[in-house]
């Protein structure tokens, strides 16, 4: 290493020096020296690797799962019918397992403290990409924050409860920032058993579905398919007839993609703090098929079973769990207290959603700070590995809770959330974009597959559909707002205005760093620092061969 923290010119391919490889080096001045002044800067203490393989094995699980699926998918369904939700929620897995197969073989390779994809935009792409993704992740996450919250605020209102809302949206700060604040292995260890909670109740709810479709509820009346034929299996949306059909199944698409808001951007994240992030991503990536089967697509079939799409409550019947299909059609079948105990664990899924929105939020702001792309005083961690001031500045977000105590306060509070609608597929963008690049680099610098911990199967093509799917599906975001009957202001805002400020924020950073190139050359990206930290930390896989199973069930603990 140079003293200016270039990286010493080596033929990665041969091991020799010289070649194209150091000459390019030497001519790149941000992916070497910004990098190590930067993101290596000593001075400053960096998170610590705190969450053990368990914590980020069931944070991969259901660490953002919340009231998307629990009670989002109430209005997904009224609108589309249960072919196309289902239709739906099989397209927007694919493309989300396209999304996490790239971005893990990214984050596996070189997962440094403060881990993210806007970091890895900024080292792979350039430095405003990482500087949009960067901003566009603490803002959209901020909000989300104190939307989790209302929403479980809203679910208590459930059950008539005497205390004002308020009082409810203020504890639910509190232990959310406090868990925040606290060294990292508290918030895993937190997230373990709240996602640990929703995987039971998943599986309690689709065994109860099983039961019911077979006529094993109180009144022995069996359900089958019966909701798939009437009122039927897929529904019109502003026009009649199969033009009718076709609009609800786009607007079902755009629908279906929320519950999924974010998830695979968590498992990054967790990737700067994880023990041998190396070894345990990959293992995490493999296994998240699984999550996106049983959880999404499972629970989707099981309220297409037990719930009709025309069911008033789903659109009129309030906000919190009272528009939940799982409490729906458990209430119809006429199941007693099962209801409160599902709307007890939905509360249990905001709550956790909005703790890991401000674990994301809080890493965004700290990674941002790493790349130079926020103040300086971001970086800061306390010797536990905590960064305090990024997790105050997420914090402040929360306060947006108390708007929604007041009708209208409420009109504002949706104005914030309306900037969110259409960031979860600008990051998807990004994040085959952030893909295509590394892998660029890496196949110009001769870096062999076998150094690569976990390898995208899908390769560029999975990248590519991800990119194209998640950009039609941003274009048709409001789409309905076209139709004469259904034009205002305000709606085209809610669907569109995300797009203009992420274009903002980027090209405004553009016209700022005007002599740097749209993307690094690939021979000029950095894909060795921090390399020898990485691996220093690793510890050695053990071999578990003909291990015993309750030696199996005892590492689970560890």
């Amino acid at each position: 290493m140079s003293d200016k923290g270039h990286v010493e010119p080596v033929d990665v391919g041969t091991g020799e020096k010289g070649g194209k490889v150091s000459a390019s080096r030497r001519r790149s001045s941000i992916a070497g020296e910004i990098l190590q002044g930067e993101i290596f800067d000593e001075r400053y203490e960096t998170t610590k690797r705190g969450l053990k393989s368990r914590h980020a094995q069931m944070i991969a699980l259901g660490g953002t799962i919340g009231t998307g699926l629990f009670v989002g998918s109430g209005q997904t369904l009224s609108r589309g019918g249960p072919a196309f939700i289902l239709g739906s929620f099989l397209v927007m897995s694919f493309l989300i397992f396209c999304v996490v197969s790239g971005i893990i073989e990214v984050a596996a390779y070189l997962p440094t403290p403060g881990s993210s994809m806007n970091l890895f935009g900024y080292r792979y792409v350039s430095r405003s990409l990482g500087f949009a993704m960067g901003w566009l992740y603490f803002y959209s996450l901020g909000i989300l924050i104190p939307y989790e919250i209302t929403a479980a605020g809203l679910v208590i209102e459930y059950w008539n409860s005497p205390v004002n809302i308020a009082v409810w949206i203020t504890i639910m700060i509190v232990l959310i920032v406090a868990l925040n604040v606290l060294p990292v292995r508290y918030y895993g260890e937190t997230e373990f058993w709240f996602a640990g909670t929703k995987v039971i109740m998943m599986t309690g709810l689709l065994m109860i579905s099983f039961i019911l479709f077979w006529g094993g509820g109180p009144d022995h009346d069996r359900l089958g398919f019966r909701y798939w034929k009437h009122p039927g299996s897929a529904n019109t949306y502003i026009l009649e007839g199969n033009t009718g059909r076709f609009l609800a199944l786009l607007s079902t698409l755009v629908l279906s993609a929320f519950p999924f808001s974010f998830a695979p951007e968590l498992l990054i994240a967790t990737g700067g703090e994880m023990e041998s992030p190396r070894r345990n991503l990959p293992v995490a990536a493999r296994r998240y098929i699984f999550r996106l089967i049983f959880f999404y697509i499972g629970s989707v079939f099981a309220i297409t079973v037990i719930c009709p799409s025309n069911d008033p409550a789903l659109t009129s019947g309030g906000a919190g769990a009272g528009a939940s299909p799982f409490v729906i059609g458990i209430k119809n079948a006429g199941i007693p207290v099962l209801d409160s105990i599902i709307n007890a664990g939905i509360i249990i899924s905001a709550w956790s959603s909005g703790n890991s929105f401000l674990y994301l939020s809080s890493r965004s702001l700290y990674s941002l700070a790493l790349s130079g792309n926020a103040p300086r005083v971001f970086k800061t961690c306390t010797k536990t590995g905590v960064p305090y001031p990024a997790v105050i500045a997420s914090s402040l977000f929360c306060a947006l809770a108390y708007l929604n105590v007041a009708s209208s306060g409420a009109v504002v509070f949706n104005w914030f959330v309306n900037l969110t609608n259409s960031s979860g597929f600008i990051s998807w963008i990004c994040c085959g974009i952030v893909y295509l690049r590394f892998r660029k680099a890496r196949e110009a610098q001769n870096i062999p597959l076998s150094d690569l911990p976990y390898r995208n199967k899908l390769g560029r093509a999975g990248a590519i559909i991800s990119i194209t799917g998640f950009t039609f599906l941003c274009l048709i975001n409001g789409f309905n707002v076209f139709w004469p009957q259904n034009w205002n202001a305000s709606s085209f805002l809610t669907a569109y205005i995300g797009i203009p400020i992420f274009l903002g924020i980027y090209f405004g950073h553009r016209i700022y760093a005007w002599n740097d190139p749209w993307a690094y050359p690939p021979l000029e990206v950095d894909l060795h620092s921090g390399m020898e930290q990485i691996m220093e930390e690793e510890t050695p896989a053990r071999d578990h061969s003909g291990e015993k199973w309750y030696m199996k069930a005892k590492r689970i603990w560890e």
